[in-house]
């Protein structure tokens, strides 16, 4: 369900939770229990808050769910019983790629409703998941198109264990007075007034493999709901990860410089498109990450052993001591002897 990625500085817009109140007044219901769940209510003159926390939205919503044993609180003809949601993701499990496991999602959702058809197309200008609208959701339409979009979004950067950067977020109608919150939601270029919902990405993605086994999978379902709630945040880290890799033993004689943008890319199950647009995101560059990883190595070879510089200079991958030397000045401000002595 949607709410904002940092509880500290964002909020949820109370539209979200008039949402989750009009599918208790659909069904007659009082939401009183849930409210009380999820901490919210007015103030002493009857005003209810602008926007709520993250962490009382999700309350709300999981206790709403329950309550209405209904996993799209509201959003569709008839319930989704509570499990609905549980059962799609277990259905796709065991894909080799995403593009099968959302094929199966998007072929699946169909079993559980058809006032909406979601689908997966893929060309050249990238891969995209698409809502098509069978029958008029009424008011709950903007909160279950965005959140038909956000949750397949969380679930896929779960399933492959990497943040699934955005090359656009498309919805129908006007931008509501909450529009912020989309751009917080789905990290990349967000439009409105398109003809339906869907989710444009890198179709890079769609070839990697699924990464969650069925104890992942039976632990993400016991709390489901922050895995769809937070932005996923694994590829943040991508530059350690590259670090990592240019650092690691197999690679510490000259390793680092021989890495490309396309090697690491492929140990990365990443394209190399997609491993320097993400790596930008993070103010970082493979060049960046390279130079570090033979400073460091550089580094604890002047500092911890008595090796000629010559051959230090071959070790971190250089043609000769001369170039080496220029580099290493370049990077710290001094030469690689200076760097031993001053040590």
């Amino acid at each position: 369900m949607p709410a904002p990625p940092d509880p500290a500085h964002h909020g949820t817009p109370f539209a979200f939770v008039q949402a989750v109140l009009r599918a208790y007044a659909a069904r007659s219901c009082a939401p009183d229990k849930a409210l009380a769940a999820a901490q919210i209510a007015p103030d002493r003159r009857g005003h209810w808050p602008s926007q709520v926390s993250p962490l009382q939205f999700e309350r709300l919503c999981a206790a709403a769910m329950r309550e209405l044993d209904d996993e799209a609180p509201g959003w569709f003809s008839r319930p989704l019983a509570w499990g609905s949601y549980g059962m799609l993701a277990r259905a796709s499990m065991g894909a080799p790629t995403l593009a099968v496991a959302l094929k199966r999602w998007c072929r699946h959702h169909g079993l559980l409703t058809q006032d909406v058809a979601l689908a997966l197309h893929s060309d050249a200008s990238g891969a995209r998941v698409e809502i098509t609208e069978h029958t008029d959701l009424g008011q709950q339409r903007e909160f279950a198109l965005l959140s038909l979009l956000r949750n397949l979004h969380g679930l896929s950067c779960w399933w492959v264990d990497s943040q699934i950067a955005l090359l656009g977020a498309h919805f129908p109608g006007e931008a509501p007075p909450h529009a912020a919150v989309y751009g917080r939601l789905f990290p990349g270029p967000v439009h409105f007034q398109a003809p339906r919902a869907a989710l444009v990405f890198d179709a890079h993605y769609l070839s990697l493999p699924l990464r969650k086994d069925a104890a992942a999978i039976d632990q993400m379902l016991r709390r489901a709901l922050p895995i769809l709630v937070w932005p996923y945040r694994r590829d943040r880290l991508l530059s350690r990860q590259v670090a990592r890799l240019l650092q690691a033993p197999s690679h510490a004689h000259g390793a680092s410089s021989a890495h490309t943008a396309e090697t690491l890319a492929a140990e990365l199950g990443l394209s190399a498109r997609s491993l320097h647009r993400q790596l930008r995101a993070e103010g970082a560059s493979v060049q960046q990450l390279k130079d570090e990883a033979r400073l460091a190595r550089a580094s604890d070879l002047l500092l911890r052993t008595a090796l000629p510089v010559a051959r230090i200079a071959g070790q971190c991958g250089f043609a000769s001591d001369k170039s080496f030397a220029r580099a290493f000045r370049q990077w710290t401000g001094h030469s690689p002897q200076e760097h031993r002595r001053g040590a």
